[in-house]
């Protein structure tokens, strides 16, 4: 199975996931989301597999995001994708796709459902 995982290896979620996909066998994609982010549609296409909108993937307790307004009930999802492109600290991961589906694996072992 190839999986694709949004990888932030400062993450101690994030090392875990991947640690799980090595450990299953899967044939695993590391993408260092910090050094080369996802586009727009990307993002959006990832988010709708996954059934969850870009504010359930913004990564809300990065103090940025509270900076920037994200936090506040009548924030659009167009504007929270458009911070995300601007900073990708505030994309939640790890964001994981195999060929049975997409999962914010958080907690890890919620890449289980995918594997």
């Amino acid at each position: 199975m190839k999986a694709l995982i949004h990888h932030n290896p400062a993450c101690g979620t994030s090392r875990k996931t991947l640690e799980i996909l090595r450990e299953s066998g899967a044939d695993v994609t590391v993408n260092e989301y910090l050094e080369n982010p996802p586009g727009r549609a990307e993002l959006k296409r990832l988010y709708q597999r996954a059934g969850i909108t870009p504010r359930d993937g913004l990564r809300a307790k990065e103090p940025l995001a509270e900076e920037l307004g994200l936090t506040a009930p009548d924030v659009d999802d167009d504007t929270v994708l458009d911070a995300m492109m601007a900073h990708p600290i505030l994309i939640n991961r790890p964001l994981v796709e195999t060929d049975k589906g997409v999962r914010l694996c958080r907690p890890q072992d919620v890449v289980r459902e995918i594997l």
